[in-house]
C-alpha cells in the first residue's frame, strides 16, 4: 500500500476525503487543510488521549487548541457526557468558526459529531477514528448521535464532517476484543452487497487476526469504498442506506438488554446478522449452506454467533422502538443472497417468530 489512500464521499458541497494510511496523525495539512478555523476543540477519551492526543495537538500548529478528555465506554455515550463537551466550549468561547475533531472510537466520533451538529446549530469538525469498527463504519457518512436509556441512538443528528483521517497505525494500541468486533461490520459489506469479498474475507482472516497491516488496509479500503457510495445514493438513510443496518436491529435490542457496554456494538451487530441469516434461510431467501457460510465467518473472526439469554418479548419491546420501525411497522435488513441484502416490512410474521423460538429461551 501506498503512504495514503484517499477516497471521496460525493455529497456536492458537502463531500469530503477519507485519507487512510500510516503515520497520518503527524501529517499537519491533513489536519490544517480543512480546518480553517482559529480555534479547535479536540474530543477524546481516557484509553486513547496517552497514546495520540499530543500527536494530534502538534498537528494543528498554530491553531488555538483545546481537549477535553472523557471517560471511555458506551454507557457514556449521553447526554450528559455530551454536556461535559458544551461546557468546554463555552468556558474556551468557541463560536460558530470554530470546529472540533473526534479522536476515538464510535462512542467519541458519535457524541463529538453530534456537539459538532448541535453546537450554535453546526460546526465544521473532523472524525480521526482509531479504532477498526469506527475506521470502517461510523466515521464515514455523517451520522452522529447519543443514547438514551430506552434505546441507541435514538438522540441525533445528520452532519457530514469536514474529513476523515483513519491511520492504520491507530490500531496497534487497539485491544484485541475491538479489533474483532470491528471484523463485524467490514463482513457486513461482504454480506449486503459484495460475496466477492466474503471470498476475500475467508482467506485473509487469519491474516486479519494477526494484525497484517498489508491485510487490515485492504480491509478499511473495500469497507470505506461500499460505505461512501451507499452514502452517496443515500445521504439521509431514505432508502438503500438502511441496508447498512443488517444485524442492527436484534443487535441495537442487545446492546440496550445487556445494559450499553457489555456487548461491544460488533459483537452485538454479529450476533443479530447470524439471527438476520437465519430469519432468510427461515423465509426460504438464504440457503442453508450459505447461512452456515456466514456463521463460520463470524465465528472465525472470533465473534458472538448467538445473542446473550433474552427473551423474545424482550426482544419485540425492544425492536418497536428501533428507528427503522414506519407507521408502527418494524422493518428488518434480511438477505436474499450473500451479497444481496433487502429492507422489507413484508416478511412472514411466522418467521420472525420461528427465530425468536430458534435463539431464545421464552419465544413469547
Amino acid at each position: 500500500m501506498s503512504d495514503t489512500t484517499t477516497l471521496h464521499v460525493d455529497l456536492g458541497s458537502r463531500s469530503y476525503p477519507i485519507h487512510i494510511g500510516t503515520g497520518l496523525l503527524d501529517k499537519s495539512p491533513l489536519f490544517t487543510d480543512h480546518l480553517p478555523a482559529r480555534r479547535v476543540l479536540v474530543v477524546t477519551n481516557e484509553t486513547v488521549a496517552p497514546h495520540y492526543l499530543d500527536r494530534v495537538l502538534d498537528s494543528l500548529g498554530d491553531r488555538e487548541a483545546h481537549s477535553v478528555v472523557l471517560p471511555d465506554g458506551e454507557r457514556f455515550k449521553s447526554l450528559e457526557t455530551a454536556m461535559r463537551v458544551y461546557d468546554s466550549l463555552i468556558e474556551h468561547r468557541f463560536d460558530r468558526g470554530s470546529a472540533i475533531v473526534a479522536l476515538g472510537g464510535g462512542v467519541i466520533g458519535d457524541l463529538a459529531g453530534f456537539v459538532a451538529a448541535t453546537w450554535q446549530r453546526g460546526v465544521r469538525y473532523l472524525q480521526v477514528p482509531t479504532t477498526l469498527l469506527a475506521q470502517v463504519d461510523s466515521s464515514v457518512g455523517g451520522k452522529t448521535a447519543v443514547n438514551h436509556p430506552g434505546g441507541k441512538n435514538m438522540i441525533g443528528a445528520f452532519h457530514q464532517p469536514r474529513c476523515v483521517v483513519a491511520d492504520m497505525d491507530t490500531l496497534d494500541t487497539l485491544p484485541d476484543r475491538e479489533l474483532r468486533a470491528g471484523l463485524a461490520e467490514v463482513i457486513k459489506y461482504g454480506l449486503i452487497r459484495d460475496a466477492g469479498f466474503l471470498d476475500w474475507l475467508e482467506a485473509n482472516m487469519a491474516a486479519l487476526l494477526a494484525r497484517d497491516k498489508p491485510a487490515l488496509a485492504e480491509a478499511v479500503q473495500r469497507s470505506c469504498r461500499h460505505k461512501a457510495a451507499v452514502v452517496a445514493e443515500d445521504e439521509l438513510e431514505a432508502g438503500q442506506r438502511a441496508l447498512l443496518n443488517l444485524g442492527h436491529t436484534f443487535g441495537h435490542a442487545i446492546e440496550t438488554h445487556t445494559g450499553y457496554g457489555a456487548w461491544l456494538h460488533g459483537e452485538a451487530v454479529a450476533a443479530g446478522m447470524v439471527m438476520a441469516g437465519w430469519m432468510s434461510m427461515h423465509q426460504g431467501w438464504l440457503s442453508e449452506a450459505d447461512f452456515q457460510r456466514l456463521e463460520r465467518l463470524l465465528s472465525a473472526a472470533g465473534l458472538p454467533v448467538a445473542p446473550p439469554e433474552m427473551t423474545g418479548q424482550r426482544f419485540r419491546e425492544l425492536m418497536a422502538v428501533d428507528k427503522k420501525v414506519q407507521d408502527g411497522r418494524l422493518r428488518l435488513v434480511l438477505l436474499r443472497a450473500l451479497g444481496d441484502a433487502v429492507v422489507t416490512d413484508a416478511f412472514d410474521p411466522a418467521a420472525l417468530q420461528a427465530t425468536l423460538a430458534h435463539y431464545c429461551a421464552h419465544a413469547d
